[in-house]
């Protein structure tokens, strides 16, 4: 079995693609009545509905997971240099991650082992 694809509620449409285009090399699929497909580079399907307020559970988010530490703090450079407030990636449990809070109401998790 193969998971076909995520849903993602988010308070704004285009900053959200946008997003996840700019950082994770998303490429927009097809966009109509409130909903953009983003698809990564095994094809997998991540979807953007938007809705007037995105509520998730604190612990609630989406990983890319990268080859090397070095790509994490290339991610984390980029987006700190771009205006994010986050936390430098730390090492725990075997991994090297930072989260970063995405434009529409959503976290994102960055790590590597």
């Amino acid at each position: 079995m193969k998971l076909n694809h995520v849903n993602l509620a988010v308070t704004d449409l285009e900053a959200a693609a946008h997003f996840l285009e700019t950082y994770f090399g998303l490429r927009r699929q097809s966009s109509r009545d409130g909903i953009i497909v983003l698809l990564d580079d095994d094809q997998q399907v991540c979807t953007l509905m938007r809705v007037p307020q995105a509520s998730y559970p604190g612990s609630f988010h989406i990983g890319f997971i990268q080859e090397s530490e070095p790509q994490v703090n290339e991610i984390y450079q980029r987006l700190k240099e771009d205006g994010f407030e986050i936390k430098p990636p730390q090492r725990l449990y075997g991994w090297t991650d930072f989260f970063v809070h995405a434009p529409g109401g959503f976290t994102v998790q960055v790590a590597a082992t």
